[in-house]
């Protein structure tokens, strides 16, 4: 091949990929268009709810100098606290932690005796009979803390109703952008709706106050459970028209 033949031909390369990328950058273009009149709009609902689940737990401690005869007796203690929460099918009861541990002296080098420690752990939406069963557990148990929050089933029931009213705001919100600018419409580009409420019990009773106040082993203390705010956003972008 002359040189005169072999520049043509880079020539005709150079011309072909040319061509190439000017039709990559079209078809880019095309794809992908640039976005104008594109707004991002924040919406929410909220509603305070009344809290209707209660979660307790007590716990019992006991020192002794022999640590399976401390065992035994915690578990003796366990056993008798199941026992007792059958009578009462509306509340949910299940064993917390439990651990032993020793205890030494002031110079801690002698062993002094051990500690052994469990706990009770109890959930429902009838107060009445948790507050029965808590107050019965407290001839040998103590209360650790009392909280109350939102169930599940409830809270689940709220924020499918917030998404509605979210969307609805969302969608009043647009409209009013686009009324403001004097478009004709708006189309939806993206929509977050987010339901992620976090857990936060209310304590109302804690550890530090006495025992459930009763006539008799049967009566239960009225409770104040509060409320609990509920909260749906709803994000996202609009383009106007």
């Amino acid at each position: 091949m002359n040189l005169k033949t072999f520049s043509a031909a880079i020539l005709g390369c150079s011309s072909v990929l040319l061509g190439m990328t000017l039709c990559n950058q079209a078809i880019a273009q095309n794809v992908e268009p640039l976005q104008y009149n594109v707004v991002n709009i924040q919406a929410e609902a909220a509603r305070q709810v009344s809290n209707d689940e209660m979660h307790a737990t007590l716990y019992i401690e006991k020192n002794h100098k022999q640590p399976a005869e401390l065992s035994n007796q915690i578990n003796q203690l366990m056993n008798q606290a199941m026992t007792l929460a059958k009578k009462y099918p509306q509340v949910k009861v299940k064993t917390g932690s439990q651990n032993t541990y020793p205890i030494y002296d002031n110079d801690n080098r002698k062993l002094r005796e051990w500690r052994g420690r469990a706990e009770v752990k109890i959930e429902s939406t009838d107060f009445k009979a948790a507050s029965q069963l808590i107050n019965e557990l407290q001839q040998n148990f103590q209360t650790q803390s009392i909280n109350f929050s939102v169930s599940d089933a409830q809270r689940s029931k709220i924020e499918n109703e917030l998404m509605i009213e979210a969307s609805k705001s969302f969608q009043q919100r647009a409209q009013m952008l686009a009324q403001a600018w004097n478009k004709a419409g708006y189309s939806l580009v993206t929509l977050n709706v987010n339901t992620n409420n976090a857990y936060y019990p209310q304590p109302r009773m804690m550890a530090a106050m006495a025992k459930f106040e009763a006539a008799d082993a049967g009566a239960a203390q009225d409770v104040s459970a509060g409320e609990s705010k509920i909260t749906v956003n709803a994000s996202g972008s609009i383009q106007l028209k």
